[in-house]
């Protein structure tokens, strides 16, 4: 399994679930972010290696290399490597056997089929047989973790899902435009009506009681109405630092595909 190459593009909760899987079970896997990503699960996101150099999810090490060159040298050492590359430019010089879009972006932002022996697209915008290999269903739901070799994914509903009985309210959303100032952190239970943050000196109120399960990189910009954290409102603080249950189903999914796709050769 060393031997074959998966690279991902994206570094965010879900796509770090797919990299843990695939790295546990053997793979080389290279992860492909963009210079200032907006994850807010940063315990269990890789992205969050662009602004620390490296990150540790459940005991699997992701470091940031300045070039694609470098990446043999971080797999060797049986590590992921994480690479800036927004436009996945660096696909073709490493020639992987597998590509995942796990951009979770709700539209295809520039993969193509024939980037890679297998290619994986995550949620909508996809199209099985045209523009990826494979569509995994990201909707949580009965059909969750479907692989699937026809057709399109589940569309966006631009509702986010149920966690403990929220939906709506337990997402953080930015009052205003401006640079945002934590007074909280991640793992911290919060209240109802509590400041979580100031955007631009703006408060940032949380509209149900909880855990803060993400919160946007410290200082980054963002825009009025953005997506900047969530509040888990069952109040388990481990589940913070853990990989959730929706990452683990679609890196089960991409690893029963790669394995389908193994077993026909």
């Amino acid at each position: 399994m060393n031997n074959i190459l998966v690279i991902i593009r994206g570094g965010g909760d879900l796509a770090t679930g797919v990299a843990v899987r695939l790295f546990r079970a053997g793979f080389s896997v290279i992860v492909l972010e963009i210079d200032h990503p907006t994850v807010i699960r940063l315990p269990v996101s890789f992205a969050r290696a662009i602004y620390e150099g490296k990150v540790i999810v459940e005991e699997v090490e992701a470091v940031l290399i300045p070039s694609w060159e470098k990446a043999e040298d971080i797999i060797k050492k049986r590590k992921i490597a994480v690479l800036i590359d927004q436009e996945g430019s660096c696909i073709e010089k490493l020639s992987p056997t597998v590509l995942v879009d796990a951009i979770l972006a709700k539209r295809n932002l520039g993969t193509r089929i024939d980037q890679a022996p297998l290619v994986i697209g995550l949620g909508p915008g996809f199209t099985a047989g045209e523009d990826v290999d494979v569509v995994v269903e990201t909707k949580r739901g009965h059909n969750l973790g479907r692989v699937c070799y026809q057709g399109q994914a589940a569309p966006d509903t631009g509702v986010p899902g149920e966690v403990g009985g929220e939906s709506k309210r337990r997402l953080l959303r930015a009052p205003a435009e401006g640079k945002i100032v934590p007074l909280h952190k991640i793992g911290d239970l919060v209240k109802a009506g509590e400041i979580i943050a100031e955007v631009g000196g703006v408060p940032l109120k949380a509209e149900i009681s909880g855990v803060l399960r993400g919160l946007i990189y410290p200082k980054s910009w963002v825009t009025k109405g953005m997506k900047v954290g969530d509040i888990d409102p069952r109040g388990i603080r481990e589940y913070c630092f853990t990989v959730s249950d929706k990452a683990r189903s679609l890196g089960g999914a991409v690893l029963e595909a790669i394995c389908t796709y193994l077993n026909k050769k």
